[in-house]
């Protein structure tokens, strides 16, 4: 009695997954001749100079590539339970990404696998991965283009206006974002567009630009925080950011009506069906999970 063709698959995909596991690379006509001989049905043809599938052949092929990413998938858990994957990644990420999740997530997975050497660049701009040789990104969602692949690996974000009690006590409080243009703001200059930014607010459903002026400009999230504690005006600052200066109350916010939360941080790459295993390890870390 002939052994079921299920049978053959099982055993055919057992030799592929071993040689996988080993390192190896079985070419998918040698793996068809041994399942020619056992089903007795033509699955190659062969001249001379070369050899090609047969219509059936082809419709085994189809049927085993998914099979075949998904023993490459399962390898890169073997290894990831080996904890012996190695490799460099690059990612590109903005200030606040880097800080508030990207690094404090980086840290028991770099203590995990020392074998995976990772290189950030902090760059608040707009950055072409690809152009820029790296394995990945971390930006909003809004910002990322249609032909990436994107995993969310943070929460919501919530943008806030904040001041010292002290500045309030001098100048007031405003009531609405138009009224910022008679405040005293510490703003950022956009890296990509050369302009300053325009604080973006939303009530009702309704989203809202505001140009603001002041007296200091800074590219970076700790000097804007520390002027805005200092005194010296109104901040818009990622919430997270300055949870402890708000308890302690060294800083205040207004229009939190104006300020919703909005969807946060996701990590980009290049589309592809298969990743390095160092890489495919690096997703699930950052991944995010309610």
């Amino acid at each position: 009695m002939k052994k079921p063709a299920r049978g053959y698959l099982s055993g055919l995909f057992a030799v592929w997954k071993r040689a996988l596991l080993k390192g190896k690379r079985v070419f998918p006509f040698e793996a068809l001749q041994a399942l020619e001989e056992r089903l007795n049905l033509r699955l190659l043809t062969r001249t001379t100079r070369s050899v090609a599938p047969t219509e059936i052949g082809e419709r085994i092929i189809a049927c085993l590539q998914p099979h075949i990413t998904e023993m490459q998938r399962e390898l890169a858990s073997i290894v990831h339970s080996g904890g012996s994957a190695s490799g460099n990644i690059r990612i590109s990420a903005g200030e606040h990404s880097a800080r508030s999740l990207l690094w404090p997530k980086l840290k028991p997975f770099l203590k995990l696998y020392p074998d995976i050497k990772i290189e950030i660049v902090v760059d608040n701009g707009f950055v072409d991965i690809v152009d820029g040789r790296f394995d990945a990104g971390i930006r909003l969602g809004e910002s990322i283009d249609k032909d990436m692949v994107a995993v969310r690996v943070g929460p919501e974000l919530r943008l806030v206006a904040v001041g010292a009690p002290s500045y309030f006590e001098t100048h007031g409080i405003p009531q609405t974002p138009h009224d910022l243009q008679n405040h005293n703001c510490i703003n950022m200059r956009l890296p990509t567009a050369g302009g300053l930014y325009h604080w973006e607010f939303e009530k009702d459903g309704k989203p809202l630009r505001v140009r603001v002026e002041g007296q200091l400009i800074f590219n970076l999230l700790s000097e804007r925080i520390d002027g805005a504690t200092s005194g010296f005006g109104i901040a818009f600052i990622p919430e997270d950011m300055i949870r402890e200066q708000l308890i302690s109350g060294e800083l205040v916010t207004v229009l939190d009506e104006w300020c919703p939360s909005f969807p946060g941080y996701y990590l980009y790459y290049p589309s592809r069906k298969q990743h390095p295993p160092a890489f495919a390890l690096l997703i699930d870390a950052l991944r995010y999970s309610d």
